[in-house]
């Protein structure tokens, strides 16, 4: 046998091995546990509880520990594990009479349970105690615990509702944990006649009324005329949970036998010693001090905000469960649940997504084709498939933002598609339709573009087939209309993850006619404009390409450059030749950056100097501040790469990266000069792309100053204990020496000065490109220097119910407002920290207090700062 051979087989063997050898008995054993169910979990519990019966005494921690795992990453199966629990809390039936006083396994396990559900309380894992309540609830219904102190458990989650200042998501998520708990539990609760379960109910209630104001900024749908949050296309979770309780409570809980499975229900023996929860008290938010603060005296420690969730309804209630009933919440919750805790693996929450039937009620969805017929229990039937996409897809489409990044959800739609592409294909082409038919009914205009988003890249995945012929029609709608603006951009994301010859041929022969402006009339690419010889500066641009190309040091293309300009000017004095200069240098630097990414990084990188000489005033400013400057820089790239929009983007970014241009500038630039970035030449609106440029500028702004403070906070700790360690050394000399010395005072270190500066000047960015974004809206829509008489018209209900007749400019002013609703929104944890001085300075250009669109605007301003109206 060769050398290779025998270290391979080797390699083989210790691979073995070491499987064999890293699978402890005590991980095994939980394993055991966590696999409970794979074939059929109600033949399993029996076959489970003897064989942990037989397990020693001292395994009930490690049980423990597997129940925890078990029910905290597998939600789906708690109601088995209920019943796991319930059939080791007394002894077997057939064992023998004993004196011993020793509590059984069960209790063991349970007692177990709670010291770690008592640790997730205490580090506030809401997720962990949210789903313990759950098997507390079921274990409730199985009378293993009783109904008085799971009462209690839940009433003292319901309490944090009451909490003076109490923030939405801590709120949120503890009415969550008390709700659910009452839902599953409710029906053996209001038996007792001491328990009173319209006090949780109440303080829910109430607690859903504060919030109303925030709801209307989080609607998926948008009247931008009306105040009501009552929306048919979406359910808001806690509203939805609220009513589910409602629909319980008026039943006596008779429907939660229908809603939640219950296989313990039918248990041969009563529990003779129940198991009492101990009280609890839900431990207050932990609020980081941070004497940071900003130029203006505000605290510039930034939490990041938590709305109110609405999940988009896409399919009618007989297609897919209304999450207001209570079998509908217990299946979108159940499935919100996987969703979210499998998001480290997709290709496993594909496949436990496809299972989902298995662990719900019979008949609560309509069997898989091949399947054996079963007798309907729930008497539902929905569609599984509908049911898993739109859950997905609702989630996606969260507003402000969704819990995980866009990808995760579009590739496990993919993955879904590739388990089962007869059953899930037809369930995304449905929704994609109905999805299309909302564009022109108020749907938010972030969600257009992340469904647009998810469109062109599901498209890509399975070779861009769709049925364009079917939208055919909406070509003859308003340019700017919602329907051919969704068109548009699909197009051109398709092209980008694509070629374009290839994405127009997908497409029907009238649809390829660029007259309609549905594709670009050539293929996207760089637009060298001096590369023409009939451009009047192409010799000279060719001369500054040629130093570049040769690599040529940044000083000699400056002096070059400078050398350019004397000659320019003594030629064509009414040219602004500055201009000229930068837009040729520029360009040259693009262009040579063009062939991809890298050389893009490259050629950047090696003529810094170069650009931070025509960013800071051109050849002749002596490298002074100059916006003019920054914004020829800014007008070149657009004119490079006017072709291909999502280069700008990043071209933009790079350029803040680098600090060429700061994010104020981009945001000002946006607003004021931006418009050769679109098709209308319209400078009162604002469209997507403009909207991805001034989110680019203002999330760097925002990292920055987050940076800066991560780096402050470090070095004042890494100071603090330097000199409680040398207190503590001095203090120790003290006892030694009689002589009492003064206290010295502490010095901050250089780099702790420097920090502090670098953050004061960051902050003062970061207000300033707020502030830049704030104005450039009000300048969109409600400036009295600069009047727009259709800004208020969209808002008004006569207008909105007129839509099919808006043009270019009326869809354009909507879109504006849209945008203007994400950036309170998105950005209120920092608005909130500028909210009196920005709002005054961007106020006073706002037109008369009566305006229908003046009082909007600061409407949604006030919602999203948490300002008296």
């Amino acid at each position: 046998m060769s050398y290779h051979r025998r270290r391979n087989n080797h390699r083989g063997y210790e691979d073995d091995f070491r499987r064999e050898v890293d699978e402890t008995p005590e991980q095994k054993l939980k394993n055991t546990i966590i696999k409970m169910g794979e074939v059929d979990p109600v033949q399993e519990v029996p076959r489970l509880a003897k064989q942990l019966r037989e397990e020693p005494a001292l395994n009930a921690p490690v049980i423990a520990e597997g129940f925890r795992i078990a029910v905290t990453e597998q939600p789906f199966k708690i109601p088995y594990y209920a019943a796991l629990l319930r059939e080791l809390y007394d002894p077997p039936a057939d064992a023998e009479e004993s004196t011993s006083s020793s509590p059984t396994l069960g209790r063991q396990i349970l007692e177990d349970f709670w010291k770690g559900f008592q640790a997730s309380l205490d580090k506030l894992v809401w997720r962990e105690m949210r789903l313990s309540i759950q098997l507390f609830a079921h274990l409730t219904i199985a009378e293993v615990i009783t109904t008085q102190t799971m009462f209690e458990l839940l009433r003292s989650f319901a309490a944090v509702l009451d909490e003076f200042g109490v923030s939405h998501g801590r709120a949120k998520k503890a009415a969550l944990c008390a709700s659910e708990g009452l839902m599953i539990s409710g029906s053996i609760i209001k038996e007792n006649p001491s328990i009173n379960v319209i006090d949780i109910m109440s303080t829910i209630q109430a607690y859903i009324e504060s919030t109303i104001d925030a709801k209307k900024l989080v609607q998926p749908t948008v009247a931008l005329h009306s105040d009501s949050v009552t929306v048919e296309s979406a359910d808001e979770l806690l509203d939805a949970a609220l009513s589910a309780l409602q629909i319980l409570n008026a039943s006596d809980f008779a429907q939660t036998s229908d809603s939640f499975p219950q296989p313990y229900i039918n248990a041969p023996r009563p529990i003779t010693a129940p198991f009492e929860l101990p009280s609890v008290l839900v431990p207050p938010e932990v609020i980081e001090l941070d004497s940071l603060s900003t130029d203006s005296g505000e605290d510039a420690l930034v939490k990041k905000e938590e709305w109110p969730e609405f999940y988009i309804r896409i399919f009618d209630n007989d297609v897919s469960p209304d999450p207001t009933t209570p079998v509908g919440y217990a299946v979108r919750t159940g499935l919100l649940d996987l969703i979210d805790i499998f998001e480290v693996n997709r290709k496993e929450c594909a496949r436990l997504l496809l299972e989902f039937p298995k662990w719900t009620l019979p008949g609560t969805f309509k069997p898989r084709p091949g399947a054996p017929p079963q007798e309907p229990v729930s008497g539902k039937d929905w569609q599984l498939e509908s049911t898993l996409i739109e859950t997905i897809l609702s989630t996606l489409f969260l507003l402000p933002e969704s819990s995980h990044k866009a990808t995760y959800y579009i590739a496990l739609i993919t993955e879904l598609c590739k388990l089962s592409p007869s059953t899930i294909g037809p369930a995304v082409g449905k929704s994609i339709r109905k999805l299309y038919n909302l564009l022109a009914d108020g749907l938010d205009v972030e969600i257009a573009l992340r469904f647009v988003e998810w469109f062109s890249i599901h498209m890509s995945n399975f070779n861009f087939q769709w049925v364009w012929k079917e939208w055919m029609p909406d070509l003859e709608l308003s340019l700017q209309h919602p329907r051919r603006t969704f068109m548009r951009r699909a197009v051109d994301f398709e092209i980008r993850l694509s070629y374009y010859d290839r994405i127009i041929k997908t497409l029907p022969e009238p649809m390829q006619n660029p007259d309609l402006k549905l594709v670009p009339a050539q293929a996207p690419g760089p637009d060298y404009e001096y590369d023409d010889p009939a451009n009047a500066y192409h010799d000279a641009a060719q001369t500054v390409l040629n130093l570049i190309r040769g690599r040529a040091k940044a000083d000699d293309v400056i002096v070059h450059l400078q050398g350019l300009k004397n000659s320019l000017e003594t030629t064509d004095s009414d040219t602004n030749i500055d201009s000229v200069i930068r837009s040729i240098a520029v360009q040259s630097l693009l262009h040579i950056g063009s062939r991809s990414f890298s050389h893009f990084l490259n050629a950047i990188e090696r003529y810094l100097p170069l650009l931070r000489n025509l960013a800071g005033g051109g050849i002749s400013s002596g490298g002074s501040p100059n916006f003019e400057a920054r914004k020829d820089i800014l007008d070149a790239v657009i004119a490079f790469w006017k072709y291909t929009k999502h280069m700008i983007v990043i071209v933009c970014d790079k350029l803040m990266q680098y600090q060429i241009v700061d994010p104020t500038d981009v945001v000002a630039w946006t607003f004021l000069h931006g418009r050769q970035y679109v098709s209308t030449q319209d400078s009162s609106s604002l469209e997507a792309y403009q909207w991805l440029l001034l989110k680019g500028a203002l999330d760097k702004a925002n990292g920055r100053v987050v940076i800066a403070r991560k780096r402050v906070t470090a070095l004042r700790k890494e100071e603090d204990d330097n000199a409680a360690r040398a207190k503590a050394k001095d203090q120790a000399a003290m006892e030694v020496d009689a002589e009492t010395k003064p206290d010295v005072p502490i010095i901050e270190s250089a780099a702790l000065t420097t920090a502090l500066k670098a953050f004061a000047t960051l902050t003062r960015e970061q207000k300033s490109a707020l502030s830049r974004a704030l104005d450039g809206f009000v300048d969109c829509l409600v400036s009295q220097t600069k009047p727009n008489p259709r800004a208020g018209e969209v808002i008004l209900e006569k207008s909105w119910h007129n839509r099919v007749n808006w043009d270019e400019k009326e869809w354009l002013t909507w879109e504006t407002w849209g945008w203007y609703r994400h950036f309170c929104r998105l950005y209120s944890p920092y608005l909130r920290n500028y909210a009196q001085t920005l709002g005054t300075v961007s106020f006073a250009k706002v037109g008369p207090s009566g305006d229908p669109a003046v009082e909007l605007f600061r409407k949604i301003w006030n919602d999203a700062t948490g300002q008296e109206a």
